[in-house]
């Protein structure tokens, strides 16, 4: 796979969480430079398309312990560090360089991009699945990879996932302008024989302590467990102290500051076996985690597709010795998904009344809870108003005032226009939603989880 970039064919990868993925592109990288300066030339530079700001500095780190002339550009830098870099970028100084999708709509980021001695010699995109709506983790700015692409003069490049259906792997192609035979796939199963994957039944909250519990006695060592919903972790956090006196919980969700996140992210990666730690968290974390000894994984409540599933299961065991992962299930926790589907899915006429009141407002901006109250009241669930926001985000409607906040606020820039979003389109995707939902129902009465889990991914 590695020697087929170094010649210059593209490649789509799917490879389990754990296997390796970033050598890649890191190998190809510095191979390409090297072959560069023995002709002679300018080495050029890999730029990777990440949607993990939170990880890029450590990634970054890594590499420089090894010597890379690596570094990462984005939001977190202030003004004068990002100017600096991409001067630096311009000069050639970099091998690698990391950052969002979105940081080509920023100018000066695509004009150093172009002044680079050689120019981009390779284009990886990671966590390509983001490119797809058919996938669980939409991001716009990744449907707009394919233009980017052809804006650095269509570099070779490779796509990277652990997480990718027959659909999701040639809509990656679509998008980025391949078909099969220009863009062939490595792929490795996606089963790993280290990892018992079991799901139960659990009728309550006081069963699924237990199960926790009983899963943290028979594995030492750090181990995650996973919620749907914040109020539900942050309340069993409180049952589980209790329950578990000799261990260290620890809570991270999106709504945790990012000083907060960044102190539970260190302590996750840094803690030992006899540490004991146990984090409570949402599906916010977990993306790009690079930790090999996590022992067990325990979904508290179900995910909401098989792609989540096995994004989150992958995480544990990849030093190679025996984990669990354990799916404890209930009829509750299909209607919390059930509540997710609706919210993702907000219909024109919503939109349309949240660009109505925005406009009528003297507000400079609003949050989803302030436009929840005046369009559903107090009874309206602010879920479903969120997600309508994103979506006239994407659209170009409004804009974020407020970026690093835990709660986004957003004003107005334009009218919603006739056809801009459509009724049918938002039924079919919200009807592919509910089937993801089905086939993580099915997989709670499976005889053979791993299976059944690499059926539904379809390798070529």
């Amino acid at each position: 796979m590695v020697e087929s970039l170094i010649a210059g064919t593209s490649m789509l990868v799917v490879w389990p969480t754990g296997s390796g993925k970033s050598l890649c592109y890191q190998l190809p990288a510095l191979a390409l430079a090297d072959e560069a300066r023995e002709r002679g030339e300018a080495p050029g530079v890999t730029l990777v398309f990440s949607p993990l700001i939170a990880l890029m500095e450590d990634q970054v780190s890594s590499l420089r312990k090894r010597g890379i002339k690596a570094t990462y550009i984005n939001s977190t830098l202030s003004k004068k560090k990002r100017e600096e870099r991409y001067a630096k970028l311009a000069e050639g100084k970099y091998e690698i360089v990391y950052a969002t999708p979105e940081r080509m709509d920023k100018p000066e980021f695509v004009q150093a991009l172009e002044t680079v001695p050689g120019g981009v010699n390779l284009l990886a995109v990671d966590e390509c699945h983001c490119v797809t709506r058919w996938g669980h983790d939409l991001r716009p700015a990744y449907q707009r990879v394919g233009e980017f692409r052809r804006q650095l003069g269509d570099p070779v490049t490779v796509a990277l996932t652990a997480t990718a259906t027959r659909e999701v792997r040639e809509d990656v192609r679509r998008v980025l302008g391949f078909d099969e035979s220009s863009m062939p796939l490595s792929a490795l199963p996606v089963d790993r024989p280290n990892l018992k994957l079991e799901a139960e039944e659990a009728w309550d909250d006081r069963a699924k302590i237990q199960r926790i519990v009983e899963t943290a006695s028979e594995y030492p060592g750090t181990g995650i467990v996973y919620f749907a919903l914040i109020k539900d972790l942050d309340r069993m956090a409180s049952e589980l102290r209790r329950a578990i006196p000799g261990r260290t919980v620890r809570i991270y969700h999106g709504k945790l500051s990012p000083q907060n996140k960044k102190y539970i992210y260190n302590e996750f990666t840094n803690a030992r076996p006899e540490d004991n730690l146990l984090l409570l968290a949402t599906n916010a974390f977990g993306m790009g985690v690079d930790k090999p000894d996590i022992r067990f994984i325990v979904h508290a409540q179900i995910p909401g597709s098989i792609e989540s599933y096995h994004q989150e299961v992958g995480r544990a065991g990849r030093d190679g010795l025996p984990s669990v992962c354990r799916m404890l299930y209930s009829q509750d926790d299909l209607a919390i998904q059930q509540q997710f589907v609706e919210w993702k899915n907000p219909n024109r006429a919503l939109m349309e009344e949240i660009v109505r009141t925005m406009h009528a407002s003297d507000h400079a901006d609003f949050d989803a809870d302030e436009l929840r109250l005046v369009i559903l009241g107090k009874m309206g669930q602010s879920g479903v108003v969120d997600h309508a926001l994103i979506r006239l985000d994407e659209l170009g409607v409004v804009e974020q005032t407020s970026v690093t906040d835990a709660e986004p606020r957003y004003r107005l820039l334009r009218e919603l226009q006739p056809g801009e979003v459509d009724d049918d389109e938002i039924a079919e995707k919200r009807k592919r939603d509910l089937l993801r939902l089905l086939r993580v129902v099915e997989l709670t009465r499976s005889d053979d989880i791993a299976r059944d889990v690499s059926r539904y991914f379809e390798l070529e």
